[in-house]
């Protein structure tokens, strides 16, 4: 099942002002990580979307597009 990560992660790290390294800094991983995640490279662990998830205040289900925000 294809999710919509890549675009909501996006969406809500513009929405929220924040450049892939202050979102990097603030989860504690790369800027290029958080790049490739925005590019369909590579996903998170489930613990990277946990901390996501609670930075943005949505649920994982959100955050992956299983669930409209």
């Amino acid at each position: 099942m294809e999710t919509r990560f890549a675009e909501n992660l996006r969406t809500l790290r513009t929405e929220q002002k924040f450049s892939q390294a202050a979102l990097a800094k603030a989860i504690g991983v790369t800027q290029q990580c958080v790049s490739e995640w925005e590019q369909k490279r590579t996903e998170p662990t489930l613990s990277y979307l946990w901390l996501l998830a609670d930075l943005f205040s949505v649920s994982i289900d959100v955050l992956c597009g299983r669930k409209e925000w």
